[in-house]
């Protein structure tokens, strides 16, 4: 009997380079002139892997967005897994926004990925849903990497990460 290869599927962020970003950018925030005197904060909510980006105006909340992303991007934080919401009014005036970490595959892009496994038809590649990550499984290296390939080509919304490849 061949042994089955396998490989999991992943997303999320490194929580320790999200707030290491946000360190970054509280301090060129601090330092810019277009912000002196001014109550500009961002959150980090470590255990509800949430941002709360807090600014005077609606103009200045995303000046904040574009440095956060500049720091997310230079720390190799994956932008596709951040979801920021509308911008809200907030106390004293001010204006705020929210921004969700995408930490695991939702359910939804989960169900999409094995679908489109299955719509490969490639023979003896199975998908499994564990949790929030997804299991390919072959008894064939070259047609787990023509799957891997092919996931790679198509956009699921997350920023996917192909790990944990074990023979059986």
């Amino acid at each position: 009997m061949a042994a089955t290869q396998s490989f999991d599927i992943t997303t999320g962020c490194d929580l320790q380079e999200v707030d290491n970003a946000i360190n970054q950018a509280m301090k060129e925030i601090r330092q810019r002139y277009d912000f002196k005197g001014l109550n500009v904060n961002i959150d980090f909510r470590r255990t509800e892997n949430k941002l709360i980006l807090r600014a005077p105006d609606e103009f200045k909340l995303r000046a904040v967005w574009d440095v956060v992303q500049e720091k997310m991007v230079r720390r190799h934080v994956p932008l596709k897994n951040m979801q920021h919401g509308k911008a809200q009014p907030a106390a004293g005036g001010a204006m705020m926004q929210e921004v969700n970490l995408q930490q695991g595959i939702p359910v939804e892009t989960a169900r999409a990925i094995v679908k489109f496994i299955k719509e490969l038809r490639i023979k003896k590649v199975q998908a499994e849903i564990q949790g929030d990550q997804v299991r390919i499984s072959s008894p064939s290296r070259d047609d787990l990497q023509t799957t891997m390939h092919q996931i790679k080509e198509k956009d699921f919304g997350v920023e996917l990460k192909f790990g944990n490849y074990r023979t059986n």
